[in-house]
């Protein structure tokens, strides 16, 4: 069995879609879909309700904590965590059950984005290396529940990199497997702030976290240059 977990917080624009899709997806299989929300002040919890999937409150805000909620609360022997905004291809499950036969107890996919820009197809390029620091959490990731726990989760003091940090931690354990097809995701976020400026910005919180500088200096360049 499947759990597909997705934390949400404020996604009424974006997460109907993401759900249709999973149920369409899913449809006939062994899979359950959670949704485990920080606390939004928009429809996304009534949304969630309306498609009829499980939607739980996290006992703490933020994208690690609501994860590891989700996580303690899937029935699944399999995890597929998978942003608000997300679109997997598919073919996942099949991808996934092939990973996981072929010894591989953990994995993502590449990246693309919807819509599309040059810039982006460049960015998108390098998540096809088996690279940590081209791994992040908008590509999801599916790991057995047994070394999730065994790794003690996603890492709840990192407010931000926590995405990152947990492929570094499941490489030690596990081999873990890139599909070689794309996730699609969002680029409202680069649209917004400029494709540039926001890869700028990226860059600068990946240096600061290799560099060990604080997380409350990363979040708080983060929410002024970001949020």
């Amino acid at each position: 069995m499947i759990s597909i977990i997705i934390p949400a917080y404020n996604e009424e624009s974006v997460i109907q879609k993401t759900l249709l899709f999973l149920k369409e997806a899913t449809t006939g299989t062994d899979a359950e879909i959670i949704v485990v929300d920080g606390g939004s002040t928009d429809n996304t919890v009534q949304i969630c309700k309306g498609q009829k999937v499980q939607v739980f409150l996290s006992d703490s805000k933020g994208r690690a904590a609501q994860m590891n909620f989700g996580a303690k609360k899937a029935n699944g022997e399999l995890l597929y965590f998978l942003h608000a905004d997300s679109i997997p291809p598919a073919t996942f499950l099949n991808d996934i059950s092939r990973a996981l036969a072929n010894g591989y107890k953990a994995g993502c996919y590449r990246l693309g984005f919807y819509p599309d820009h040059f810039l982006l197809k460049v960015y998108a390029w390098f998540t096809r290396f088996d690279i940590d620091l081209f791994r992040f959490g908008d590509q999801s990731l599916f790991v057995t529940k047994s070394v999730f726990t065994k790794i003690g989760g996603f890492r709840e003091n990192l407010a931000v990199m926590e995405d990152q940090q947990i492929i570094t931690d499941l490489k030690k354990m596990v081999n873990f497997r890139i599909i070689p097809k794309q996730v699609i995701t969002s680029s409202r976020k680069y649209e917004r702030i400029g494709m540039l400026k926001l890869q700028f910005i990226f860059f600068v919180i990946v240096v600061m976290y290799y560099m060990r500088i604080n997380q409350d200096i990363m979040v708080d360049f983060y929410s002024r240059h970001i949020k």
